[in-house]
């Protein structure tokens, strides 16, 4: 399986509701990609100096990440899609 490095983090992205409250399909076309994703696997933090910074998130959490992230990667890996992505920008654990 793949290892991030340092504070990157390897994300599944989890696809929302494609309907509105009120009902209306919303067409693929018409779809932002997802904010959401599964925690798939953790770097082992940043260097600072000779002192490694903690990551914060775990494998298996559900994260909210921003949608323009500058560090997004977007990767395929034995076939499937996957977001690399750096810890600061994740937003928040769900």
């Amino acid at each position: 399986m793949f290892k991030p490095l340092h504070n990157y983090v390897l994300l599944e992205r989890v696809e929302e509701e494609n309907k509105t409250a009120g009902g209306i399909i919303i067409p693929d076309t018409a779809r932002e990609k997802p904010s959401r994703g599964r925690v798939i696997a953790v770097g082992d933090g940043a260097i600072d100096g000779a002192a490694r910074i903690p990551m914060t998130v775990k494998t298996g959490d559900m994260v909210l990440f921003a949608k323009w992230a500058s560090s997004a990667n977007d990767v395929k890996i034995d076939g499937a899609d996957y977001v690399l992505i750096k810890e600061t920008d994740i937003l928040g654990i769900l």
